[in-house]
């Protein structure tokens, strides 16, 4: 017996560091998972400085919060993300980069912002006057009482004021960029002239097409010498290329069948049923419309039935069936006009004031202009406009239903009551508020599970290499699509809520195979087919477009060695072609009849100074042109004045534009959130 406790003991004990060892495992693997140990994940890199998972995290939390906590969808939380991601390149590429060029933001600036002096659209965005508009600088005072005592005000306090530090230094490096844009004179004196000339003649050529391409032989070694020396155009984003299948999930003709038995069976007991709201809301495809509705707004085929008062269906439309039934009847104006002044939920005394003043007789307009806080109707007396009575829902619907012309009624809704005055009521006509069932044409539970399965064997097949893949694709008969995903993007393109693909796509080595991801109603399979981290696009991913670029420059010379005459009817009888005649050419042309879309060709007709002389040979996007002005006509419709406004604006423009993402690609950002986020 002794030996046997001793065994109990010692197991026991044995037995509890294992579950301690287990529990420590797995508690380590979630705090590295999640970032949080000092092997904590890199998300990016900016200008050298390597961002890691905690701190980028943190930053999200931080714009999170100050854009009230919620991430509604996908798009929100995209937004956000970036918005994260902005403000670290801030703090590792503009700020320091201020501090260099010495763009200081001093005290009195700062106190300039906060008092309104010089208005900041970071302190506006806070403290302006919802009623007015206006900057509220009570409202600022009323703010830094509260934040002497409340550690959350000096925080928010805190971080106004760093933004509104980073707004104005982005200011001044905006001015400093856009003071170094400048139009000179003769850029103006030669826009104004390209811009009041119009040329006319006649043109001939010959398309590229029109030679055969077994004419000529473009090198492998001609291709990697023009990738050479054109290097540059080919930078590119790092990237991950998928090969994904899609298993539809699609109801069968069991799923079909059964979906019409059962729209059937319920709309025989919605019909029989005196309950009608409850029978609605007990069907989880149940709906209660809280409109009222006229027959005009109601489809013709429901509208007969419903004021009659028959029930609608089942039917199948829109590929869903489909039943209705009546549950309220109204005769209600059709339209109503109405003003209204709003109030805060806290103001029921002054309301109730109100109300009895104006059903005594006293004027809408000005009492609206003075009391109402909503300032896109109050300027204008209180008018909201005429709507269907069908915008009206809730309370709202409930006071006017039997509202007349002159009326004026209460309603308390949400954090405003409103005072509302009808001023134009029309013919009443019967509206309904109507309750549904329809049941979408969907696979059942039974389907899904069996392209579940489908996609799990699949998935079992696939494993191992992309020909093992693609040999799995072609059993399962689904035809695997191509995805490249660049540095940053967050979703497939084509593919709704496919996050987690992307996540996945990520982390992802080359080779591997994905598990099954639900994306939408169907099912996806992935396999990573490549990583490309290269800075530029390697020669063999761009060598047909190389070839197809040399192959049009060997046309080239070979057209202008046909080119022969002094005329333009003879050089075009060398080429096989007839002149074609132009006019009403500009400068800011983009296409000439029969040419098509020629820059080029445009470019060289519009800068001809000679009438009457054969122009050069002009090297085109698709082929080779010759060109005669036959007229120059001019008509002052710009001055060189205006054009130098106009070119400075433009070029204006163009920095402000074209700064920041200018400085990000010195800055040489990697962005490896999508592992993550």
């Amino acid at each position: 017996m002794a030996s046997l406790n001793t065994l109990r003991t010692k197991f026991g004990i044995v037995l509890s560091v294992i579950i301690a060892l287990a529990l420590l495992a797995f508690i380590l693997s979630l705090k590295t998972e999640m970032g949080f140990t000092g092997q904590d994940p890199r998300v990016g890199v900016i200008d050298g400085e390597k961002i890691n998972y905690s701190e980028y995290l943190e930053e999200y939390e931080r714009v999170r919060e100050q854009n009230g906590g919620q991430e509604r969808d996908e798009q929100q939380s995209a937004m956000l993300a970036d918005a994260a991601w902005q403000r670290l390149v801030a703090k590792y590429v503009l700020m320091p980069g201020f501090d260099d060029l010495g763009l200081a933001f001093t005290e009195s600036e700062r106190l300039a912002m906060v008092s309104g002096e010089r208005m900041s659209q970071t302190f506006y965005n806070a403290f302006a006057d919802p009623r007015t508009g206006a900057y509220d600088v009570a409202a600022v005072s009323e703010f830094l009482s509260r934040a002497e005592s409340d550690p959350q005000a000096q925080q928010a306090w805190a971080q106004l004021n760093e933004q509104a530090r980073m707004e104005r230094r982005m200011q001044k490096y905006f001015w400093l960029v856009r003071g170094g844009a400048y139009a000179n004179s003769l850029e103006a004196a030669a826009g104004a002239d390209a811009a009041n000339r119009t040329f006319s003649g006649e043109w001939a050529g010959k398309k590229y097409a029109a030679v055969p391409d077994s004419l000529f032989t473009v090198t492998n070694g001609e291709v990697k010498s023009y990738y050479k020396e054109h290097r540059k155009r080919y930078r590119q984003t790092p990237s991950r290329t998928i090969s994904y299948v899609v298993f539809e999930v699609a109801p069968t003709d069991e799923d079909l069948a059964a979906l019409e038995r059962k729209a059937t069976e319920t709309g025989a007991a919605f019909a029989e049923t005196d309950a009608v709201r409850t029978f609605v809301r007990g069907d989880r495809n149940g709906r209660i419309d809280e409109r009222y509705l006229s027959a005009a707004q109601l489809p013709a085929d429901e509208a007969e039935a419903l004021l009659a008062g028959r029930m609608f269906g089942p039917v199948l439309k829109n590929n869903e069936w489909t039943m209705a039934r009546v549950i309220d009847s109204k005769m209600i104006s059709d339209s109503l006009g109405i003003r209204h002044i709003v109030l805060p939920y806290t103001e029921e005394a002054l309301a109730d004031s109100l109300l009895t003043v104006l059903r005594g007789g006293a004027e809408f307009a000005p009492l609206a202009a003075q009391y109402s806080v909503y300032d896109a109707t109050a300027a204008n007396g209180g008018d909201a406009g005429v709507y269907p009575f069908s915008a009206f829902t809730g309370s709202f619907a409930e006071a006017l239903a039997g509202a007349k012309k002159g009326d004026v009624v209460k309603v308390a809704a949400g954090d405003a009551i409103q005072l509302i005055q009808v001023y134009r009521a029309d013919k009443p006509v019967k509206h309904v508020q109507v309750a549904s069932i329809v049941y979408p044409l969907e696979a059942s539970e039974a389907t899904r599970r069996t392209v579940h399965g489908e996609a799990g064997s699949f998935m079992v097949a696939a494993k191992g290499s992309s020909a093992q893949f693609a040999d799995a694709a072609a059993t399962a008969a689904v035809t695997p699509r191509i995805a490249t995903l660049a540095q940053g993007d967050r979703t497939v393109r084509g593919l709704e809520d496919s996050r987690e693909l992307v996540r996945w796509a990520c982390g992802a080595d080359k080779g591997d195979v994905s598990e099954i991801f639900t994306v939408g109603d169907d099912y996806v399979i992935a396999t990573l087919t490549e990583i490309d981290n290269e800075q530029y696009t390697p020669v063999e991913k761009v060598a047909a477009q190389i070839r197809a670029q040399l192959l049009r420059d060997k046309k080239y010379d070979y057209i202008v060695k046909e080119l022969s005459g002094a005329t333009l009817a003879e050089q075009a009888e060398s080429l096989g072609t007839e002149p074609a005649a132009f006019e009403g050419v500009t400068f800011g042309s983009f296409y000439l009849n029969g040419a098509g879309v020629e820059p080029r060709l445009i470019g060289a007709i519009a800068a001809t100074k000679e009438q009457g002389a054969v122009s050069a040979p002009v090297k085109g996007a698709s082929g080779v042109y010759v060109f005669r002005v036959d007229d120059i006509a001019t008509e002052e419709k710009q001055t060189s004045e205006g054009e130098q406004v106009r070119a400075q604006a433009m070029a204006e423009s163009m920095v402000q534009q074209f700064v920041l993402q200018a400085v990000d690609q010195m800055a040489d950002i990697q962005d490896l959130r999508g592992k993550y986020f």
